[in-house]
């Protein structure tokens, strides 16, 4: 009803809590303990029994009007005192045998005794402890409603509704037809908590509450945690009076009274403040929930004076909201039917493409996408260490610091559904105010269980008018016994608010399809990881077989090979050779031996590289480059050569000998493939910090340590990338440049492989080439 006045501690601290002694001296409606207010509604009365024996604990102090007995005549007395001998027998018989604990149940009725009324009574167990309720009876001997009717009516007409208002609209009309109340509202709650009078049916001269906006604070914690307890709580006289129990704690147990379940559960003075402020006489509330969450109320208000809902319409009314609470959600399911069917289809469709594409990134730049489905501004997927983008978006910076917010968000550790979702993100998120106009709404959800991959959909700002019933800022005190306390507002009057940073809420039809695209997603990934698992294995066991073929093919294949060229040699060195065309075969002959050989050492020495384990070690990369840089100085001698390294090497964890192969190939090829006058090359690196060009460069490995060598030689053509490094393949004729096997670059390849590294090009034709590779993510420096 409003927020709170601070105060240390309770006046009712260290003693039994009744709203009669201690309701005006509230300062904060969340430490009210409302289940146990020690009073009950003077209409009724109430008895505590002991439940193995049903000897009288606690009684209401109003038990001489309603039962004829003074409350010192009861206590510690057997139920029967009360209530009768037969009736004893008979509430006996019925804690036997049906589930009474906190389940309130008609028992029978009291027949009239002098100047005692006929009265219903209710009756439930807790905490080892019977409690009976006495109310005078709402029955009649002739006339009584056939309630099974009426209910079936009415449920049958909840089920034709097509829509949410629609069914909230039936909701209203046939409660306020049942229960004869001059109001009834259907009060939805919002995302924030504060709630909307969606639907209403109301006595023709009642100004209209419908539209409007109520804070969160109207309706306190304890109130709300109440209501997802129990089906209906009445209050048939707001001006009605109290009546304490006596005494306030039970002797057995020495605690109060839970009244949690108890129709006779005494109001809060801050309650019957409210509904008088609201000019209201009476009042009955049933929650509709979802799961255990309260979706609104069915609130009912009477002007005309005090208004008696006897037990029977409060059970037809207890199971209405039960009926309610389940069918609400179907309502809306039918209202948003087609647009359910639309949003599956396209996700389907996403996923699908997905599929076939093999990356997750065909849903922001394919047809469709994500946009495609949950109508939205924008969207983005952050997949493969980087962010795809659809539509309008917050920047790349802001979505980072945004998914760093989100991994420790409470809903996104839920096994079950991990999502959030807002109309309000600044809210909850004060930074988002910077891009209110693209996100003020946000839906997001992982894609993986660490939370490293994000799929999100932005709402931009929506501007609009929120009617509130009185002004929600309104703070209201009066003076109490112990100082200032919290009052209702006491003004309802229409207050407008023009409300900024916030979007058009998202649908539960929308949050739903969005759940189930994330399962399909998840269930995508997870069979291609599988699929990628099983093919990597078969790709070991592959390769192991080919290194273990090429090694020995190329050993055994050398020593025929040998004898070939032994032969040749000896015939061209014979004097029975004489032609001249002969001598030129076998000449031709010798070239190809030692071209096979060259070959087949190639081959053999891939084979090794293969299959020989690395000895890894902290290695000086400053030593690695100097030591290769003199196995190729021959070459270097060959003409006008620059090597350039700009600044210290850092240190890595490597097999030394296999990283020093790694730079003589790349120098060999820097020097060799360069026809310029002044040959330059440069060997250096670019630390995962430093803002640097990586162009090429795969996913994740930016994130590491790379190594570069970068000529001004003869440059490669793009779409030659991917042939440099098959093996023995060569992009010039056989003897230009120096001639070569073709299988250094192959070479190179597999040795940055054997160490968790990947290897790429960026290179112009006419202008260089820059080899870049990594070697792990484990670089020191």
């Amino acid at each position: 009803m409003t927020t709170s006045i601070t105060n240390a501690s309770p006046p009712w601290a260290n003693q039994p809590y009744s709203i009669k002694r201690h309701g005006t001296t509230l300062t904060n409606c969340d430490s009210e303990p409302v289940q146990t207010p020690g009073c009950v509604l003077a209409h009724g009365a109430l008895l505590v029994l002991r439940l193995k024996d049903l000897t009288i604990l606690q009684a209401s102090e109003n038990t001489d009007r309603l039962l004829g007995f003074a409350v010192e005549a009861l206590l510690n007395k057997p139920v029967r005192a009360a209530i009768g001998l037969d009736a004893e027998a008979s509430l006996k018989a019925f804690l036997a045998s049906e589930p009474t604990d906190r389940n309130p149940l008609y028992v029978f009725t009291l027949p009239a005794r002098a100047d005692v009324p006929p009265l219903d009574v209710t009756i439930h167990t807790i905490d080892g402890a019977a409690v009976i309720e006495f109310e005078a009876t709402g029955r009649v001997l002739a006339g009584e409603p056939d309630y099974y009717a009426l209910v079936k009516k009415t449920v049958t007409r909840l089920q034709t509704a097509n829509s949410l208002q629609q069914f909230c609209d039936l909701t209203a009309d046939e409660f306020r037809s049942l229960t004869g109340l001059d109001r009834v509202m259907v009060y939805k709650f919002h995302a924030d908590g504060h709630g909307e009078v969606f639907a209403e049916s109301k006595r023709a001269d009642l100004d209209p509450w419908l539209g409007l906006h109520y804070p969160a604070e109207d309706i306190p914690k304890p109130a709300r945690d109440m209501l997802r307890m129990v089906w209906a709580r009445p209050m048939p006289d707001v001006s009605g009076a109290l009546a304490e129990m006596v005494p306030l704690t039970n002797p057995d147990t020495g605690r109060q009274l839970t009244m949690t379940y108890c129709a006779l559960r005494g109001a809060s003075v801050m309650y019957t403040e409210y509904l008088k402020n609201m000019t209201a006489t009476a009042a009955l509330t049933m929650p509709i929930r979802h799961g255990d969450e309260l979706w609104g109320l069915i609130a009912c208000h009477h002007y005309s004076g005090p208004k008696f809902v006897p037990y029977q319409v409060r059970a037809a009314c207890e199971f209405l909201a039960q009926v309610v609470s389940l069918q609400y959600q179907a309502a809306e399911d039918r209202e948003h039917l087609v647009y359910r069917l639309k949003l599956d289809g396209t996700h389907q469709q996403l996923v699908a493409q997905a599929a076939k594409d093999g990356d997750l990134a065909t849903m922001t730049d394919g047809r469709p996408t994500l946009l495609d489905g949950v109508v939205a501004g924008g969207a983005a997927l952050y997949h493969q260490d980087r962010w795809w983008c659809v539509g309008n978006t917050p920047t790349e910076t802001e979505m980072e610091a945004l998914s760093q917010w989100l991994h420790d968000r409470p809903e996104l550790s839920s096994q079950l559904r991990p999502l959030y979702a807002t109309d309000s993100l600044a809210r909850d998120y004060p930074p988002a105010r910077a891009f209110a106009d693209v996100a003020s709404g946000l839906l997001a959800m992982p894609l993986t269980r660490a939370n490293r991959n994000w799929m999100l959909w932005f709402r931009p700002e929506t501007i609009h008018t929120v009617n509130w019933g009185g002004n929600p800022y309104d703070k209201p005190t009066v003076p109490g016994p112990l100082g200032p306390r919290l009052t209702p507002r006491v003004s309802f009057e229409l207050f407008k608010e023009s409300v900024r940073e916030r979007s058009l809420p998202w649908l539960a039809v929308e949050i739903d399809a969005a759940a189930r695209l994330r399962m399909l997603v998840m269930e995508l990934v997870v069979n291609r990881a599988q699929r990628l698992a099983d093919l990597n294995a078969d790709l070991t066991q592959s390769n192991e077989e080919l290194d273990s073929f090429a090694y020995v093919a190329s050993h055994d294949l050398k020593e025929p090979l040998r004898g070939i060229y032994k032969y040749a040699h000896q015939l061209l060195d014979s004097a029975t050779v004489v032609d001249n065309e002969h001598r030129r075969k076998l000449d031709g002959l010798l070239r190809l031996t030692l071209r096979m050989d060259g070959l087949l050492d190639s081959l053999l020495h891939f084979s090794r590289v293969g299959r020989a384990v690395l000895q890894t070690e902290d290695a000086d990369l400053n030593e690695v480059v100097n030591e290769s840089l003199e196995m190729v100085d021959a070459r270097r001698a060959e003409g006008q050569m620059e090597i350039i390294v700009p600044r210290a090497m850092p240190h890595v964890r490597c097999d030394r000998v296999r990283c020093r192969e790694i730079f003589v190939n790349l120098l060999s090829n820097a020097l060799k493939y360069n026809d310029k006058a002044q040959k330059k090359v440069e060997v250096g690196f670019v630390a995962p910090h430093e803002v640097h060009p990586r162009p090429g460069c795969p996913s994740g490995s930016a994130e590491l340590m790379i190594y570069y060598v970068r000529d001004n030689g003869i440059g490669i053509s793009a779409r030659y990338f991917g042939h440099v490094f098959k093996m023995f393949k060569r992009l010039h004729g056989r003897d230009e440049y120096g001639g070569g096997a073709g299988a250094g670059l192959t070479i190179v390849q597999k040795l940055v492989e054997r160490h968790h590294g990947r290897v790429w090009i960026d290179s112009v034709p006419g202008e260089g080439t820059t080899f870049y590779f990594t070697l792990s993510g484990r670089e020191g420096t």
